[in-house]
């Protein structure tokens, strides 16, 4: 693994730092779990993609600066040291575009990338079913063949960014009779403003719908959003849980900029002689520079043509379980302040509690360790 960018990337590094300096909110943007933070952030899209800085690692033609992986990285850690707003697009240019990009037709990114890069068209994720979850395999939603497309129904839930989005992706069961769960299913993209789909939000305990259950009823999908041949969604699935797990989900340089928050925490308001508190914020450090050390040896791998493979889910335990200790380590530093629900640190602890659960459970992760890396025999299944 070479760690030395090459003078590209240092440059991008520094356009990019001069360019957040200079465009960056001086003031948060509203949630994006509101109506008005949605619409906010979709601007804040729009700013990025007018100069290129929305998707900087695609190709030119649909919006990018071809800047590669390493680019991708670099442009990462400067977004987060800037403190940006997030990135309401996540789902579309983290796990929907580096599907198209394998799987799709020519004519599907030409369609669909550009408007993803610019902010004109969101994406939600359409995995989860109830009581099917983790176990994606076991989802009942179904589309059915009809003249010049499929006819979607069932019902999906805890599906991201869905209140407020545009279109949304998943995989649906095209061949009820197939012998085993994961075969006969296709990946389908649709609209959610569709005759047939309603969106029903799901509020959170601070009120915000951050996600929505989708209920869909005869809903037209024509034959140009099937990614892939029908049949063979579960194969192209794993290729985008393989990076929502991996890589794009979350970056080194949001893990690195919150340690560099607690290190300052530290150094203004912590009590010198607890050792332990500080030990905890000196381990924050080490995993957050160990976690870009890892990243950049798997990006060196996918750079020599490896695929992401079941280590995506080693990736997966560790920033899920590393976000948690990170926030208790900063909450704790805080003291009574960090009871406050507005908080940054407060609220990014809420969400770090998700981590273990979403992007398939850190369990179901730990299985695919053991069966696929370590080679052990099955276990509770």
């Amino acid at each position: 693994m070479d760690l030395d960018l090459s003078a590209d990337e240092e440059t991008l590094r520094a356009e990019a730092r001069a360019w957040l300096a200079e465009h960056v909110p001086a003031a948060p943007l509203p949630s994006l779990e509101t109506e008005e933070g949605f619409a906010a952030h979709r601007e804040w899209e729009a700013r990025l993609h007018a100069d290129r800085w929305s998707v900087v690692s695609w190709p030119r033609q649909y919006g990018g600066r071809g800047a590669g992986i390493f680019g991708w990285l670099v442009f990462e850690e400067e977004y987060y040291a800037a403190g940006a707003p997030g990135r309401v697009s996540q789902n579309g240019i983290h796990l929907l575009a580096p599907t198209l990009f394998d799987h799709a037709t020519e004519e599907q990114r030409a369609r669909v990338l550009p408007a993803m890069a610019s902010g004109e068209v969101i994406w939600a994720q359409a995995w989860s079913e109830p009581e099917s979850g983790s176990d994606l395999a076991s989802l009942k939603s179904r589309a059915v063949r009809t003249a010049g497309g499929w006819l979607l129904s069932g019902q999906k839930t805890w599906s991201s960014r869905a209140p407020f989005a545009d279109r949304a992706f998943g995989i649906f069961r095209t061949d009820p009779d197939a012998p085993k769960a994961h075969q006969g299913l296709t990946y389908l993209m649709f609209d959610l403003s569709a005759p047939g789909v309603t969106v029903r939000p799901i509020g959170r305990l601070d009120g915000k719908p951050a996600f929505a259950e989708l209920f869909l009823d005869q809903v037209f999908v024509p034959d140009e959003d099937v990614i892939g041949e029908p049949g063979q969604g579960w194969r192209i699935a794993m290729s985008t849980t393989g990076n929502e797990r991996g890589l794009t989900l979350r970056s080194p340089g949001r893990f690195l900029a919150a340690a560099d928050r607690l290190v300052r925490q530290w150094r203004t308001g912590a009590d010198p002689s607890d050792t332990a508190l500080r030990d905890r914020v000196a381990d924050a450090v080490i995993g957050a520079r160990a976690y870009q050390l890892f990243t950049y040896a798997n990006a060196s791998r996918f750079a020599a043509g490896a695929s992401i493979g079941a280590e995506s889910s080693l990736n997966k335990v560790f920033w899920s379980e590393y976000d948690i200790a990170l926030h208790e380590t900063a909450l704790d530093l805080l003291g009574a302040e960090g009871e406050l629900t507005d908080g940054e640190w407060a609220q990014g602890y809420v969400f770090s509690l998700a981590g273990p659960l979403y992007a398939g459970t850190n369990e179901i992760q730990r299985d695919i360790v053991a069966e696929r890396l370590l080679g052990l025999p099955k276990g509770r299944r």
